[in-house]
């Protein structure tokens, strides 16, 4: 396989599939609305969109310091799932209940995604083929059994557990033992989504300025170098670009993923891998990876490259190191062999945003009208949705246009989560964690034990992921 060819950057192969947009026009100068969302990606564009279907007089403004999906929401790897992050520690927090109403709102979800796409004319390339995930080491396969029984148990009765046979026959993985399947999944095209949206919602009358960096952010205001927005609600979309905001450093991390994208592949390829179903992708290892099978027949594959750059740093035009596009396609081709000989199209990178508890969080500062959603570890294609739905509500509930309904009981409204430790101790923890995972991956690939890594099982405790 070559990738002296790859197309390194350039934002992500989504927008070199569609094109790179031309801005909206900037914020003209100070000016004041009811509502300011700063950033234009999925949750921002989501929250603009379910407030001025539910309020059509109130006056929005989306401040967005690139274009619209230039974050995460133009970079991901499609996958339109009801995973949420937290889920476990809510159930801790708040009961089992509310953790299981928290889940069958994420299952809704997808159904919510895929239902205004079509409504809307948004042509995203979705299929709903559901999730399935493998495992190929006697310790992922004991893992996935865990998972599968966890999942049942939050009310997810539909998911399908598989064997090595049943599993080959939906999609062959060299040395897949097992799988889980949820039919609560999609695949999409993320610029094709994040792009109607967009369309969408200026349809509305929401007012979107683009090229409109948000600087500070404080109770009323949204500081620009072009001016400065004041609004009764100031509401943070901005997920794993929150760092460069004034006073958020520490808020979320910003976690790096890598993606790589193939050729479009050929049936004599396809004969032998099968994915007819075009499931989305995933396995049970620690430094796990995801994937689909794109509307052209390429497959998209990610996972994590140099997963933290010091002081919060974020990238530009997502260009990846070359070890990690070269990680990440031994990664392919130990999947599916016969994509040795396939080119490597394109290879690219981007951010997401890490709460130091790993929880995604929605809320709603009733005293100053400052709001945010965020933190989705990587799961935020649909938790978005979601996120939007849920301020929404809160802000008509804030305004006195409705009484809590059952999104703002959610046990993930108004959770608090502490700041990440400052540098270099956030830096070394991060690039630690990840060494440890890499490390149990490659032990557990050459050991028979069904049981995780005590390496593992030592990083999660440090992460605070458990």
């Amino acid at each position: 396989m070559s990738t002296v060819s790859t197309v390194n950057g350039g934002i992500s192969f989504w927008y070199a599939d569609q094109g790179t947009p031309v801005p909206r026009e900037p914020l003209p100068g100070d000016t004041t609305t009811d509502v300011c969302i700063v950033g234009g990606g999925y949750t921002g564009l989501w929250t603009a969109y379910y407030l001025k279907k539910a309020v059509p007089f109130l006056n929005i403004t989306v401040l967005e310091a690139k274009f619209c999906g230039y974050g995460a929401s133009g970079r991901n790897g499609g996958w339109l799932y009801n995973g949420i992050a937290g889920r476990d520690r809510y159930a801790k927090l708040h009961g089992h209940e509310a953790a299981v109403r928290l889940q069958k709102a994420m299952n809704d979800t997808v159904d919510e995604v895929v239902r205004v796409a079509a409504e809307e004319n948004i042509d995203a390339d979705i299929h709903q083929g559901g999730v399935l995930e493998v495992a190929y080491t006697p310790a992922q396969l004991a893992r996935l059994k865990d998972f599968h029984s966890v999942e049942i148990a939050f009310g997810e009765t539909d998911r399908v557990l598989r064997g090595a046979r049943e599993t080959a026959e939906r999609i062959r993985v060299t040395g897949a033992v097992g799988s889980t399947w949820s039919p609560h999944g999609a695949r999409l095209h993320p610029v094709k989504l994040v792009k109607g949206l967009a369309d969408a919602v200026e349809a509305l009358g929401v007012t979107i300025h683009e090229s409109t960096p948000v600087t500070e952010i404080k109770p009323k205001h949204a500081h620009t170098p072009y001016g400065t927005v004041r609004a009764s609600y100031i509401l943070r979309c901005t997920e794993g670009f929150t760092a460069n905001l004034k006073g958020q450093k520490r808020t979320w991390l910003p976690m790096n993923s890598s993606m790589v994208v193939t050729e479009p592949l050929p049936k004599s390829v396809w004969d032998t891998i099968g994915w007819d179903g075009r499931e989305t992708l995933g396995d049970m290892a620690h430094a796990y990876m995801y994937a689909q099978r794109t509307a052209d027949d390429r497959i998209a594959l990610g996972g994590r490259g140099v997963p933290y750059r010091f002081g919060s740093g974020t990238d530009n035009d997502g260009r990846t190191q070359p070890a990690t596009i070269e990680a990440l396609r031994e990664i392919l081709v130990r999947f599916f062999p016969t994509t040795a000989g396939a080119r490597i199209d394109h290879a690219w990178s981007g951010v997401l945003g890490v709460p130091r508890d790993w929880c995604a969080t929605v809320t709603l500062d009733r005293s100053t009208g400052l709001g945010w959603a965020g933190g989705y570890v990587g799961s935020g294609v649909a938790t978005t949705n979601l996120a939007a739905r849920t301020l929404r509500d809160l802000i008509q509930q804030d305004s006195g246009q409705s009484g809590p309904t059952e999104l703002t009981t959610l046990p993930w409204v108004n959770h608090k989560v502490r700041r990440w430790e400052p540098e270099p101790f956030r830096w070394i923890g991060v690039h630690g964690m990840y060494a440890a995972y890499r490390a149990a991956d490659r032990r557990e690939l050459t050991s028979a034990e069904a049981t995780t890594d005590p390496i593992a099982k030592v990083a999660d405790r440090l992460a605070g992921r458990h």
